[in-house]
């Protein structure tokens, strides 16, 4: 979902101070996999990496742990939450609950320009999911964060979406490890339109049942991965 983060407060489409940008940097950084898991998070190399003062970033790291994507060791100082399959687990449970609710919210209460919205989010994730040759990832994941987000954008729960925002990243860092899956059959447009169907028909109990299918999907997938990793790992 594409709502901004609780702790990175925007009114001018960006962050506003040093502590935002260096919370927002390393957060799509963490989620990315540009910072690997259990990766110590050292002040100076940081400061010069991101141009930003010790400071901000030690408070940018601190509301990264509170979100959970940041570990604090004592006196030894922050390093990347590690990656898990109980992790996985936990994660993906909660965000099937917070979405379900969020998604039901919204299919109660949302009106016609919600509606349009989500028409628009699926006709532009559509584009790209049934285009031929090699999907842009990159653009990928933004139209697949606003169909989403378009999904639950009736849902008037402000700390509802707060946290599932939070659960929706850290499930996020999972599904990047999901893309170099190559011997799943998965097909995403269906999944996405079988949502994407339920939803304008305004039946809730299909539209939650469908998109826990999408998330859990996802999880099988990446525990699989993940299985298969610890293997190759014993064999050497």
């Amino acid at each position: 979902m594409a709502i901004a983060a609780s702790a990175t407060p925007k009114s001018d489409g960006g962050p506003r101070t040093l502590t935002d940008q260096a919370y927002q940097r390393l957060r799509d950084d963490i989620i990315h996999g540009h910072l690997a898991p259990n990766t110590k998070l050292r002040i100076e190399p940081l400061r010069k990496q991101y141009g930003v003062g010790a400071t901000p970033l030690r408070e940018a790291l601190s509301r990264l742990s509170a979100d959970g994507f940041v570990t604090i060791e004592g006196q030894r100082g922050f390093k990347v939450a590690d990656m898990t399959p109980e992790d996985l687990e936990d994660v993906t449970n909660l965000r099937v609950v917070l979405e379900s609710q969020a998604l039901t919210q919204s299919i109660l209460k949302g009106d016609d320009a919600w509606e349009a919205r989500i028409v628009a989010a699926f006709h532009s994730l559509s584009k790209i999911e049934e285009s031929k040759g090699e999907r842009d990832i990159q653009e990928w994941e933004l139209r697949n964060s606003a169909f989403h987000d378009a999904l639950t954008a009736a849902c008037r729960s402000q700390w509802l979406r707060r946290f599932y925002t939070i659960l929706y990243d850290q499930h996020k860092r999972y599904r990047n490890l999901a893309r170099s899956d190559t011997a799943g059959k998965r097909d995403l447009h269906a999944e996405h339109e079988a949502i994407y169907k339920a939803a304008l028909a305004r039946d809730v109990e299909a539209a939650c049942k469908a998109n826990e299918f999408h998330i859990r999907q996802t999880a099988e997938v990446v525990q699989r991965l993940m299985e298969d990793e610890w293997q190759e790992t014993a064999k050497a």
